[in-house]
């Protein structure tokens, strides 16, 4: 399954993590000093549900999905991570098991740090701390509006929801995927999938040929998701202001 989907026609965007970036100067050079760069292959699985994590990451051009499996089920999709967060923040809990799967959904670029060096950086800078802290927040925030999303809105609106995502994180308009990677991303039927995608395409929203996804319009896709969409947008803004505003300016907007 997660052979299904790569990325094209990268859009031109700094090579930088916006989490990162925001912290205050001091507390980010010590943190960087203990970075050192990763390549983020399609499909390697970075961390397993129950076991050690190893490292954390911090994406620059590559983005990773938090999955939940259930056994005779495919993977579903809770969430994303891209060069607006990091993937590891629970270590700051205390706790060193992953909560979730987490597997390259893009391929792309990194920042890593060992977990053992992440924790003592917490230790050493409080003002980091309060960051991953506020990071935790948006992202339970972010994996209850995905249940609620998958329970109660229509295909189509989460579909776009979807292609919104990945459209922050990819940085790119265009995407290689099929319909059995969408079903499982959404949680869903494949025939549900090809219903949704053939009406985002008749209304000239996205372009869908032979397992490739084109955005044409991004307004249209905000005009069709449902109010998840917006809500994660809110709760970075409210929690996490400087990270989010950094990561949507570099946002492209078609249509």
């Amino acid at each position: 399954m997660w052979q299904a989907m790569t990325v094209t026609a990268r859009r031109s965007s700094p090579m930088v993590n916006t989490f990162i970036q925001s912290m205050p100067p001091g507390p980010r050079a010590r943190l960087l000093a203990h970075c050192t760069p990763a390549r983020l292959v399609f499909g390697d699985l970075l961390c397993d549900l129950g076991k050690p994590i190893r490292h954390v990451h911090f994406p620059l051009t590559g983005f990773i999905s938090l999955v939940v499996t259930v056994n005779g089920h495919r993977p579903l999709e809770m969430g994303m991570i891209g060069n607006e967060g990091m993937l590891g923040a629970t270590l700051a809990l205390g706790i060193g098991a992953a909560p979730l799967q987490a597997v390259v959904q893009g391929g792309g670029s990194a920042l890593r740090m060992p977990a053992a060096q992440f924790r003592l950086q917490l230790r050493e800078s409080p003002q980091l701390q309060r960051m991953v802290n506020r990071y935790l927040y948006v992202l339970i925030e972010h994996l209850t509006q995905t249940a609620a999303c998958n329970s109660f809105h229509e295909v189509p609106a989460r579909l776009a929801r979807w292609l919104l995502m990945t459209h922050d994180r990819a940085h790119s308009d265009r995407f290689q995927l099929t319909h059995l990677y969408l079903a499982g991303m959404l949680g869903v039927r494949r025939s549900a999938v090809t219903i949704a995608a053939g009406e985002l395409q008749r209304r000239q929203l996205i372009r869908y040929t032979r397992g490739k996804i084109t955005v044409l319009s991004r307004s249209g896709l905000e005009g069709a998701c449902c109010k998840c969409y917006a809500a994660g947008l809110d709760t970075y803004d409210r929690r996490l202001p400087v990270s989010w505003k950094m990561q949507t300016q570099n946002r492209s907007r078609p249509g």
